[in-house]
């Protein structure tokens, strides 16, 4: 069962996309869906890494500068990102605020959070939970060339 939480991201959520703990969160994949020409959802993995809260109310993404998720971004400026893991459900309803910053071979964007929705087991579900979230390897050395550029377009 969901609950709207508003349009702010809610401290623990906010400090975990704040990448102050970010070799603990390397090697999990985020969703993120914008919404494709035909209005269908478009999904995308993406990491801690390309993700960036800069306050409670805005979320910076990178994404590829050729990428779909771009060109979906950019026509339509709606995007939902989903958290499932074992300690958290958040469904992340935002908005591009601004046109995309180009960063080489990346694009970054500014999202707007719009709503901020919680999961969590309802009563007659009996204490279902998630037991695990998307991962990925291998995790990305922060020294690589990649992962700096990713960083450093996040915090330009």
């Amino acid at each position: 069962m969901t609950r709207s939480l508003g349009a702010a991201l809610p401290p623990p959520l906010e400090a975990r996309l704040s990448q102050r703990d970010l070799p603990g969160l390397l090697g999990r994949a985020l969703p993120l869906l914008t919404v494709d020409e035909w209005g269908r959802p478009h999904p995308m993995l993406c990491s801690y890494l390309e993700l960036l809260a800069v306050s409670a109310s805005c979320i910076r993404v990178v994404v590829g500068a050729r990428s779909s998720a771009r060109r979906n971004l950019e026509a339509r400026g709606v995007a939902t990102l989903l958290m499932a893991e074992p300690d958290l459900t958040f469904y992340v309803k935002c908005r591009a605020s601004s046109p995309p910053v180009a960063v080489g071979e990346l694009a970054r964007f500014e999202l707007a959070v719009e709503d901020v929705l919680e999961d969590a087991a309802a009563e007659y579900e009996q204490g279902a939970r998630i037991t695990s979230g998307l991962t990925y390897g291998p995790v990305p050395a922060l020294d690589s060339e990649w992962a700096r550029a990713t960083l450093a377009a996040l915090r330009l």
